[in-house]
């Protein structure tokens, strides 16, 4: 395998109903008839964002007009090893015609309809199914039958249990009632509890604290694992052990925090300066209203507590 690595941009192109539109490899190039998100090498001296309006002018005839920075991966080929900078695009101008006889294929996240998938790109489709929005419960201030019921009114895509003041017996009890909303509708559940509580719990998934994210030296079996990060150590780590998701945070002066200075969007667009292994939630003080800010420093989206509540 060669050393040399490339310098590559990628976009997904975001319709409102969070369709996603793939592209073929065109005949000539390393996998022909693979399907990929477009996009293609940055030239000398080009910026990352300017590389990808050219890309994708170049290759489907659109003018990107808004696009924001989402996931980095390095991938290993035979010929290369690939940097990959993935954006999400927002707006263009123009309708997308095969200027280099590919084809192109809106798809539906968790409902990909096209094969085989370019290595490289095929880990990103499971973060499409990712809402922008996250939900945390907040039954310890709520109450429990209230909270129950802001469940089944406010149906939040994906929503994390947290309420540690609970033994694990009442947690437990508390679970199995909020699955059974959440699960209703087809959206899913998390618990940030040991995930070996949580083995035989009707649940989709497990969130990792802190110290249960260091103290980890593999991804816990379930088929989505999130951690709270504080810091770029703690982004690093949940690349490393292939965690589905992140919260990053405080960004904002919150009550859970009392006296704790905030992150604020500077210091959260410095922990997404580097690598991005996995998508990262903006959290703490945040508001659905957040979010194009969240998007602009490479977030996923927003998480919410109070917020999602109210």
């Amino acid at each position: 395998m060669s050393n040399k690595i490339i310098d590559v941009v990628a976009g997904a192109l975001m319709r409102p109903d969070g369709s996603f539109m793939l592209g073929s490899r065109p005949e000539g190039k390393p996998y022909a008839g693979y399907w990929e998100f477009p996009g293609g090498k940055v030239e000398p001296g080009e910026g990352h964002f300017q590389a990808l309006r050219r890309e994708f002018a170049e290759e489907m005839g659109i003018e990107v007009t808004s696009a924001t920075p989402w996931l980095t991966k390095i991938h290993h080929y035979e010929h290369a090893s690939v940097y990959l900078r993935f954006f999400r695009i927002w707006r263009w101008m123009g309708e997308p015609q095969p200027h280099e006889g590919q084809a192109f294929a809106w798809q539906t996240p968790g409902q990909l309809t096209v094969a085989p998938m370019l290595p490289a790109n095929g880990p990103i489709l499971k973060s499409l199914e990712l809402p922008d929005a996250y939900a945390i419960t907040c039954a310890h201030e709520m109450g429990v039958e209230a909270q129950l019921a802001a469940l089944a009114e406010k149906r939040w895509g994906l929503v994390q249990v947290r309420e540690p003041q609970m033994s694990r017996d009442e947690l437990a009890d508390f679970v199995a009632r909020a699955a059974a909303i959440v699960h209703g509708y087809d959206g899913r559940l998390v618990v940030n509890a040991d995930p070996a509580w949580c083995a035989d719990w009707p649940v989709d998934g497990v969130h990792l604290n802190g110290a249960r994210l260091h103290g980890l030296r593999a991804r816990p079996d379930f088929s989505w694992v999130g951690a709270s990060l504080h810091n770029r150590d703690d982004l690093a780590k949940a690349g490393e052990l292939g965690l589905d998701y992140a919260l990053l945070g405080h960004v904002a002066a919150t009550a859970s925090h009392p006296g704790e200075t905030p992150l604020g969007w500077d210091g959260f667009a410095a922990c997404l300066a580097g690598e991005v292994p996995v998508p990262v939630y903006a959290l703490g003080g945040l508001s659905l209203g957040d979010l194009d800010a969240a998007r602009k420093q490479g977030a996923h989206g927003v998480a919410l507590m109070r917020g999602a509540w109210r």
